[in-house]
């Protein structure tokens, strides 16, 4: 597939991002073409000494650095600064994630490198944003779910707050900064000037929090734990069948009354306790054991195939295995091999489908510093003399790089 086929073809990205939000930014980037070039300090992304290893590779380093290039340059030295900088003034778009005020320090920030090039977007994707009074901490999933109230809002009503089973402000804060950055990307189009796109953990979890936010704003009350059911919608969550468990999701009487003559009870549509979600919610433990009483006596597969005759939103409760490998995934090409040689660990990729462009592209993640020679020569029209000049400057640190066989 050429990569002249995809959305973000021609747009260059220069990445001092490391372990996940910065990362599966661009990821998401490079995934529709975009020339993302990953800056790495000596000792490499922290995510490439983090299991799990597929071949002696970090699991999470290859598949948030998918589609990507690697240079070493450090950034402590003179020499590393100016060759960054150097980049930074041919590129479209830069995406940094250290701590607010670092990448000023390095020589990197935004003010730096707009003033020489001001049609730079520039992203900073950091815990608590580039201002405001918690702007200098630093910042975990674990902290911005705790901070944001997702841990209070998750678990059972009568157990702790519980951790959301993936690092979700990592992931949508990497989601929303390519967000911001398309949205700058097509901005400038119209005006011919770059912009700082700040990013924040806390901001986007709340973000995400959508339902959470917009009850709390509606009420002024703080949602509480309900466990595996709807905090305003009845039958809508999880059941016993004889077997394992499953999930239904019923949002009107009209599908309602067809649940209650699926599971043979159409009593439950006259009765008033159900008459409405809100009755329903108030007496959802009789109702549960109503539907428990069909439910135990079959299998999960049988209560699946009945309800979704009857096209009730039902569905088995699925490990991340079985719904990657089920058909529906395979076909959608949630997970993708990259081309032949190398390693041949499978790949995530993006989700979104475009008419009028071929397949995401999906490679392999690169090896420390394994196109730093090909960067230099080719975007850079470095010779052999000027990048040995660099190494000795001690650009890429104290251990040479040498490009990979395979670069």
């Amino acid at each position: 597939m050429s990569e002249d086929a995809l959305p973000l073809a021609g747009i260059h990205v220069i990445d001092f991002s490391r372990v996940l939000a910065g990362p599966y930014c661009t990821a998401l980037l490079a995934d529709l073409g975009a020339e993302v070039i990953k800056i790495e300090p000596p000792d490499g992304d922290d995510y490439r000494a983090v299991g799990p290893f597929s071949d002696g590779e970090s699991g999470l380093f290859a598949a948030l650095n998918r589609n990507k290039q690697s240079i070493v340059i450090d950034l402590k030295t003179d020499a590393g600064r100016t060759l960054a900088q150097t980049l930074c003034a041919w590129a479209d778009v830069v995406v940094e994630n250290f701590r607010p005020g670092v990448a000023d320090k390095l020589g990197i920030g935004h003010a730096q490198l707009s003033e020489v090039n001001p049609a730079l977007v520039y992203a900073s994707v950091s815990g608590f944003g580039q201002t405001g009074p918690h702007a200098h901490r630093p910042a975990y999933d674990i902290i911005l779910q705790a901070m944001c109230g997702l841990m209070d809002a998750t678990g059972s009503p009568d157990g702790p707050p519980t951790l959301v089973g993936e690092s979700v402000s990592d992931v949508v804060s990497g989601l929303f900064a390519s967000w911001g950055v398309l949205a700058a990307l097509l901005a400038r189009e119209k005006t011919g000037r770059g912009t700082h796109v700040d990013v924040s953990m806390f901001d986007a979890t709340l973000a995400l929090s959508a339902t959470l936010v917009a009850r709390y704003a509606a009420t002024g009350i703080a949602p509480v734990r309900t466990g595996n059911r709807h905090a305003s919608s009845a039958p809508f969550g999880a059941y016993r069948a004889a077997d394992g468990f499953f999930v239904v999701a019923v949002l009107n009487n009209r599908l309602f009354e067809a649940f209650a003559q699926t599971i043979d009870a159409p009593q439950l549509a006259s009765d008033p306790r159900f008459a409405d979600d809100q009755s329903r919610c108030e007496h959802e433990a009789a109702l549960r054991d109503v539907i428990e009483g069909w439910s135990r006596e079959r299998s999960v597969e049988e209560v699946n195939t009945i309800l979704d005759a009857a096209r009730i939103p039902v569905a088995p409760i699925r490990n991340v295995q079985q719904a990657l490998e089920s058909d529906h995934a395979v076909f959608r090409g949630l997970l993708r091999e990259p081309p032949s040689g190398g390693r041949a660990q499978r790949l995530p990729s993006q989700p979104v489908k475009f008419s009028a462009y071929a397949g995401n592209r999906v490679t392999r993640a690169p090896a420390l510093g394994e196109h730093t020679s090909a960067i230099l020569r080719g975007q850079l029209g470095m010779n052999a003399n000027q990048i040995e000049a660099l190494q000795r400057l001690g650009a890429f640190g104290n251990t040479a790089q040498k490009e990979s066989d395979h670069a």
